[in-house]
């Protein structure tokens, strides 16, 4: 393991480094910069057209999703969120994340913003109860404009779920030139959703179908123009789409906004690609990180920024190893024994783990580091 660390680095080391050398090492690095490499990172892969496949109508698809990163019984610092039930009061941080999600399984960090009480709390108020609290809509604003600096130029469609359907994000989006694919729930909006239901009856010409290879039927309906004026006297015009999904005897039904305007040829796609495909964030982003390994909700110090330092760590180590099981070189290792990555390895924490045996056993060949012709990766966009 020192051999191959030291040929990776280019260090002279003649130890290993434990755990505090690596809190000491962050300490002094910074979270802000371990934020900005990852955003560097993404940013490379956008330039180099390597996500261009996942592009919806030309956008990319981010998902904006918030979760739980750590949680404490006692305060941990004057900024924590807190939570009581009964008796107990728990403290907590949430991270909102902004992911680009793809129909391949793809969940790239691409902005993260803090969810702590450092920017509304209020001191004077005389209970904890009684003080305003940072929240995912207030969060949400903070991490639009620093996705707006760091991706001036890039068209994005955000995706969330129905919390954000409402007036400030569309504003927003609006203002930034985002596109947006929301989830629309009847207690979100309910005045538009009585017009939506009503309309959908007057246009039954706007319908689509298809069955799915799984035996899925799916019925995709929509309207245009809807009108919405916000808690601002702001007015915001956008469109619905409406899909009944019938599965087994059982039916389901799947509503999103958009920016869009809706066509026979785009309905698929914006409801696949931009409302289904928010569940990416969910499914290959936060559970993979909770319970995949990477121990997303692990407490690794009490420092608010070594905690930060942590995820983004982690943010960067997941990034890395979905383009490692998804890019064509593992592929082709894996076809040499007439199977998939996944069928090989089952999971991203053995490809982890695979790599790890590979630094600890087997010596690096001083070859690996002679300049090469280059060679291309390419990533599984099926």
């Amino acid at each position: 393991m020192l051999a191959n660390v030291n040929a990776l680095a280019a260090s002279p080391q003649e130890s290993l480094p434990v755990w505090g050398t690596l809190t000491h090492f962050l300490g002094h690095v910074g979270s802000a910069a371990l934020g900005r490499l990852r955003t560097r990172m993404v940013r490379q892969l956008i330039r180099n057209k390597v996500l261009d496949e996942a592009r919806l109508l030309g956008a990319f698809v981010v998902g904006c999703d918030g979760t739980g990163h750590v949680a404490f019984r006692r305060r941990h610092c004057p900024h924590c969120l807190t939570q009581t039930h009964g008796d107990v009061t728990y403290y907590y941080h949430e991270v909102l994340e902004a992911k680009v999600v793809t129909s391949a399984g793809l969940a790239l960090s691409l902005g993260s913003e803090f969810i702590d009480n450092r920017h509304v709390l209020e001191p004077r108020a005389p209970q904890p109860q009684a003080r305003k609290q940072d929240c995912e809509l207030k969060a949400f604003a903070r991490l639009a404009a620093q996705l707006k600096a760091d991706f001036p130029q890039t068209r994005l469609c955000l995706a969330g779920d129905a919390l954000f359907a409402c007036g400030p994000v569309f504003q927003t989006c609006q203002e930034y030139g985002w596109h947006y694919v929301l989830t629309f729930k009847p207690g979100g909006l309910p005045a538009v959703w009585q017009d939506f239901q009503g309309l959908l009856k007057l246009c039954p010409g706007q319908v689509r179908r298809l069955t799915t290879p799984e035996g899925r039927e799916l019925e995709y309906r929509w309207v245009n123009e809807l009108s919405y004026v916000d808690d601002h006297g702001r007015q915001h015009t956008f469109n619905a789409i409406q899909c009944l999904q019938t599965e087994a005897e059982q039916r389901r039904t799947f509503a999103w906004l958009t920016d869009w305007r809706v066509t026979a040829d785009n309905v698929i796609a914006l409801a696949e690609q931009g409302g289904r495909n928010r569940w990416t964030i969910e499914n290959e982003g936060f559970n993979a990180q909770k319970n995949g390994g990477y121990e997303l909700e692990h407490v690794y110090g009490t420092e608010e920024d070594l905690l930060r330092s942590f995820y983004f760590l982690l943010q960067i180590a997941h990034l890395i190893l979905q383009l490692v099981e998804h890019g064509s070189l593992l592929r082709r290792a894996a076809a040499q024994y007439g199977q998939t990555v996944r069928g090989l390895y089952g999971s991203l924490r053995n490809i982890a783990r695979r790599l790890l045996d590979c630094l600890r056993y087997r010596l690096i060949p001083a070859e690996a580091f002679v300049a090469n012709p280059r060679i291309q990766i390419r990533l599984d966009s099926s």
